[in-house]
């Protein structure tokens, strides 16, 4: 969280839209961050926005920081108008979740229809998964990832993707970098 929201802050973004909020986490970084003057999460579970309601207080919080943030229920695979005019997105862990068929339509609906002018997006690195203890060769780090990228393969899907929607990126290593088989997490920051 800490390498997303130092990406954020580098972007100089003052509306960030949480893609795939979950449980509020990055949510909580950016609400104690006075930077960030218009915050949104969304995302496809209603149980997981429930949560994070309850983490933030959002019910509790004061007037002025309340303004700042508004929960979405909503998917990655649909054009939504909700989604536009943030100057940054951020997508963590989020994108080994959308079945593979799914990516295509995820992004359209991110770098075309959405279209901010910084995009911070994180996933494992499949090679890191070597040193897991108890995690079985070949077996993926959470039972609801429908896949886990090399690191050659997030930098082909990431190249791609920015070429195709007008974007540069950048990709780095989160976490302690192996030498043999990388950094436990990949980190892509998209720039208009």
């Amino acid at each position: 969280m800490a390498a997303v929201l130092a990406a954020l802050k580098a972007s100089g973004a003052r509306s960030v839209i949480d893609l795939g909020c979950g449980e509020g986490r990055l949510l909580r970084l950016l609400l104690a961050d006075r930077a960030f003057e218009r915050i949104c999460g969304l995302d496809v579970s209603y149980r997981s926005l429930e949560r994070a309601r309850s983490r933030l207080r959002y019910d509790r919080l004061p007037p002025r920081q309340a303004e700042r943030i508004t929960l979405l229920h909503g998917a990655l695979t649909y054009r939504d108008k909700r989604l536009e005019g943030f100057d940054a997105a951020a997508v963590v862990e989020v994108i080994e979740h959308l079945d593979p068929p799914r990516l295509a339509a995820f992004e359209r609906v991110l770098f075309e229809y959405a279209r901010p002018g910084c995009i911070v997006l994180t996933t494992p690195n499949v090679e890191h998964n070597v040193r897991y203890a108890g995690l079985e060769a070949g077996k993926l780090r959470h039972g609801d990832h429908r896949f886990e990228w090399t690191r050659a393969e997030f930098q082909s899907w990431a190249d791609r993707a920015a070429e195709r929607f007008g974007y540069r990126v950048a990709i780095s290593g989160v976490g302690s970098d192996d030498p043999e088989v990388g950094a436990p997490t990949q980190l892509a920051v998209f720039r208009r």
